[in-house]
């Protein structure tokens, strides 16, 4: 049943109900039409339309055009830590790719609580998100039984998830410490100290300490070899961290001695507490941190670095997941991508 012809229309942006008055037809016949189906309108009634359509400035909500299709196009981001500056550029990285896409991302921080974790799995239900993008907090606690029970697909990134049939996206976390330890070796360091965020249930950490214990392992008999030591740093053992590095530089004895840093957070520890000590990088101590930060440059003399991909790192997770949601189901993807050396004057 058609509706009277009116020009006036409602303030704010137009909606379909609009349009039907304009034209004089009924929302039905504007919903064909928009849905591409003119061959059941007649020439008339879909000029009409168009009129309507094209005076109002009408623009159907992607929202609602989604959800009758069955997708929302909105993909979620589960980091551990936001506060992390790795979080935030994986998170520019990914937005970028579901930007180019055609999707929007939603963004979840899980606080280093392994429980927002259902949370953020809940979400894919209760807010129509397509898949899931998710930088595990503790990859002890088995998630995955329960994920799989929402039918939606998602890729693990940084840190893997044992057993699990998910893409999974990460830097070669074995390759960037041996990269770290050779450029050190090769700078004449050779008392190191890795000082990493607990291990405990973070896959790429535990990496990244296995890697350094296997490198120092092959060392132990070759002359002038690297020794090396592991210390894992949390919020609330600062005063032990500068002991620990007071004791790294009086049993280097005739060695020199220099710190691995695992991750961004760790650099900062550190140097806050060489700042402390009253010492300089590179000159009482070397160093080189894994993860670039926009700060690293800053810091004392410039703090050598492995950078992390990680805009590369969130646009590959994201594409792996819409290529899962666009349909193709091949076998689980593990795609591992290399860091890149950034030399200054701490090593």
């Amino acid at each position: 049943m058609s509706t009277q012809r009116s020009g006036q229309v409602a303030p704010g942006r137009a909606t379909i109900a609009d349009v039907a008055r304009h034209a004089g037809v009924s929302k039905a016949t504007v919903s064909r039409y928009l849905n591409g189906r003119h061959q059941l309108l007649t020439p008339d009634i879909a000029e009409r339309v168009r009129d309507a359509i094209e005076t109002l400035s009408y623009r159907p909500s992607p929202m609602a055009q989604a959800l009758k299709h069955g997708r929302s196009r909105l993909i979620g981001l589960a980091v551990a830590d936001i506060t992390n500056p790795f979080s935030v550029a994986v998170l520019q990285g990914a937005e970028k790719a579901c930007q180019e896409a055609g999707y929007l991302l939603v963004l979840f921080n899980l606080g280093n609580k392994p429980g927002r974790e259902r949370d953020a799995l809940q979400a894919l239900t209760d807010y129509q998100i397509d898949g899931l993008i998710l930088n595990r907090v503790d990859t002890r606690v088995q998630l995955w039984q329960s994920a799989v029970g929402y039918g939606k697909p998602i890729v693990l990134v940084d840190r893997a998830q044992e057993g699990v049939d998910a893409d999974y996206v990460s830097v070669d976390n074995a390759a960037v410490v041996a990269q770290a330890l050779e450029h050190l070796h090769s700078r004449g360091w050779n008392e190191v100290l890795l000082v990493s965020e607990p291990c405990n249930g973070v896959s790429s950490r535990s990496a990244r300490r296995d890697t350094f214990i296997a490198v120092m392992a092959q060392q132990t008999d070759k002359p002038q070899g690297m020794r090396g030591s592991f210390w894992e740093s949390t919020t609330d053992n600062r005063e032990q961290l500068m002991q620990r590095l007071l004791a790294l530089r009086a049993q280097a004895q005739d060695r020199r001695p220099a710190v691995l840093a695992g991750n961004a957070v760790a650099t900062l520890r550190i140097a806050s507490a060489v700042q402390a000590l009253g010492w300089s990088l590179g000159r009482e101590i070397g160093f080189i941190g894994i993860d670039e930060t926009e700060w690293a440059a800053l810091i004392g003399p410039g703090l050598s670095t492995i950078a992390q991909p990680t805009d590369a790192l969130g646009r590959t997770a994201a594409r792996c997941l819409i290529e899962r949601l666009q349909g193709w189901s091949g076998a689980a993807r593990k795609i591992e991508l290399p860091g890149t050396l950034q030399v200054r004057g701490s090593s």
